[in-house]
């Protein structure tokens, strides 16, 4: 997800001209990758039993009730603590790439006003305008909204979790409730445009999945401004011939 902590794993490249292959790039570290996909399948299960919940099902098992033998509250119940757990060790374990990740965020320039009127028709053509940064202008809103209503979810989720009726129930119910029909929607965005089903966004899901490597020339068309310094970072220093990490 986008929300995922990131890293800045220097940026390094392999294959080019010689053995024919195109030159790659590294976006995210191995640590980025496993904590995106432990949050991710947590907040499938959890969307997938919510909703089953929601829609007023509750008696007829889903087939993941089925598959596991426990009832879809349960199931919800306890996913809810993994991914709990799940974010509280990013937290810590991560605690440099969580800074990061939030600088990187809520980064805001008046250039990216242009990115914004492009971006409609860079969903076919993938000519986005230049912006700076790690992130562009569209996944930091993401980024700020996914994160802020997770948070609601799983403190709302664990809350309810420890308590057993009354009125505060009553509103941590709705709250949730409302959460999960906001968050939905943002989730299934992102799913389409990181899973590169459209032109513009055609192969930035390899960013996140088999080793983080991604085409060097996708890579500079979605974030020109980090893959120029990725780039330069990886350059042997003149002093000792090796690439050298500017971080």
């Amino acid at each position: 997800m986008a929300a995922a902590l990131a890293t800045d794993a220097p940026a390094t490249r392999t294959g080019g001209r010689r053995d024919g292959r195109r030159p790659t790039i590294e976006r995210y570290g191995r640590p980025a990758r496993w904590f995106h996909a432990a949050t991710y399948l947590t907040v499938l299960v959890l969307l997938g039993t919510g909703w089953w919940l929601t829609l007023g099902r509750e008696g007829q098992p889903s087939p993941l009730s089925r598959l596991t033998g426990r009832p879809d509250t349960e199931l919800h119940t306890w996913t809810g603590w993994v991914l709990s757990a799940i974010l509280g060790v990013g937290l810590v374990l991560g605690a440099r790439g969580t800074l990061l990740f939030a600088a990187e965020s809520i980064r805001f320039r008046r250039a990216d006003l242009g990115w914004f009127r492009g971006w409609p028709r860079a969903l076919v053509t993938g000519r986005f305008a230049r912006h700076e940064g790690r992130f562009d202008p569209g996944q930091r809103i993401a980024n700020i909204v996914l994160v802020v209503l997770l948070a609601v979810l799983v403190v709302s989720g664990a809350w309810l979790a420890l308590l057993h009726g009354g009125p505060t129930f009553a509103i941590l119910v709705r709250v949730h409730r409302w959460s999960t029909y906001a968050v939905t929607p943002v989730i299934l965005g992102h799913i389409l445009i990181a899973a590169g089903v459209l032109p513009g966004y055609r192969g930035v899901w390899r960013s996140m999945h088999l080793g983080g490597r991604l085409r060097a020339d996708v890579a500079r068309r979605l974030w020109p401004a980090w893959t120029e310094q990725a780039e330069a970072a990886a350059l042997p220093h003149p002093d000792d011939g090796e690439p050298h990490d500017q971080r």
